[in-house]
């Protein structure tokens, strides 16, 4: 990636990227900047750390497939993550790269990730993140919380009050080197409290069996918020139902000429026009496939069905 951020992207009408590929599942909205509805979670590079090539070349594609939607962290791979796209992506692919900060990598750990959240850290990883993604701005910083969802809960002095958060990130905003403050795993009272600094987007666990944060979306829908699913398929973990076996799912991928995780991504595209999906893999096949799912088009009866799926949130727990 070039040492500047690339300029923003094109006009919220625009359906094609700067590279001039058609948006993978059309234009959405992140904060100021206009993205494919497709994106990539580049979270499953790290698969690739023995293969660089590899990585680079999967990178590549992505930008070809209409992605400009780019979603990591530097606790993925431990840095080898960041450092891929820095080397695969140039300033005229007109990328956002949206990053996260509130955790940690957690070398030789029982989990690979511990929180970092007191507001020292957190300015001490978007530093770190400028230097790895090679930006002078990051265009989206998610404030990875754990109030909410799967996965680690704040303890002694990781338990660390929002104002204070938000206080570091609204100045690294106001230093220029973030342009948008995003939230994660977080609660709707959170959410509420957090939106008058300013929040473009918020990443939740959320898919068609697990749709307990629906209030939460509706309430991001109306202020303009971009809604950013994790686990959008449900989850290998245990506990986690997938939606690709998922009787209704399956039929109806059966009767789309789709695959079961095509229609899983499409059911959230047509779902609410604020969800942006972040679908991750290392395998270029996968890739091709998430990709063409922002195409699949779902009629009335097909949806209906869909939605009248029963909701069941699983209950798996890191740490």
């Amino acid at each position: 990636m070039s040492s500047t951020t690339p300029s923003p992207t094109p006009a919220p009408s625009s359906d094609r990227t700067a590279t001039g590929a058609p948006r993978a599942g059309g234009p959405g909205r992140l904060g100021d900047r206009t993205v494919s509805r497709v994106g990539y979670g580049a979270m499953q590079l790290a698969r690739l750390d023995g293969d660089r090539a590899a990585a680079v070349r999967l990178v590549r594609r992505v930008v070809e497939l209409g992605v400009d939607h780019f979603d990591t962290a530097a606790f993925y791979g431990d840095g080898f993550v960041n450092g891929v796209l820095r080397e695969a992506l140039r300033p005229e692919d007109g990328a956002v790269v949206a990053t996260k900060v509130g955790a940690e990598p957690n070398p030789g750990g029982a989990v690979h990730l511990r929180l970092a959240q007191r507001p020292e850290q957190l300015r001490a990883s978007v530093e770190v993140n400028l230097r790895e993604l090679g930006l002078d701005r990051l265009p989206l910083v998610n404030l990875r919380r754990a109030d909410t969802g799967p996965g680690l809960r704040a303890e002694g002095d990781q338990v660390v009050g929002l104002d204070d958060q938000l206080a570091v990130l609204t100045a690294l905003r106001d230093e220029g080197k973030i342009d948008a403050v995003g939230l994660g795993s977080v609660s709707l009272d959170v959410l509420r409290r957090a939106a008058p600094a300013g929040i473009a987007c918020v990443q939740n666990e959320y898919s068609l069996l697990s749709r307990a944060d629906e209030e939460t979306l509706r309430f991001c829908a109306a202020g303009g918020i971009a809604w950013v699913p994790f686990f959008p398929l449900g989850s290998a973990f245990p506990g986690f139902p997938k939606v690709t076996d998922e009787p209704a799912v399956r039929a109806a991928a059966e009767s789309l000429g789709a695959t079961p995780a095509q229609v899983g991504l499409a059911w959230l595209l047509h779902h609410s026009p604020n969800v942006l999906l972040i679908p991750g893999t290392a395998d270029p096949d996968h890739l091709e496939s998430n990709a063409a799912a922002g195409a699949l088009a779902l009629d009335p009866a097909t949806l209906a069905t869909l939605d009248a799926v029963r909701s069941r949130p699983g209950e798996f727990e890191l740490g």
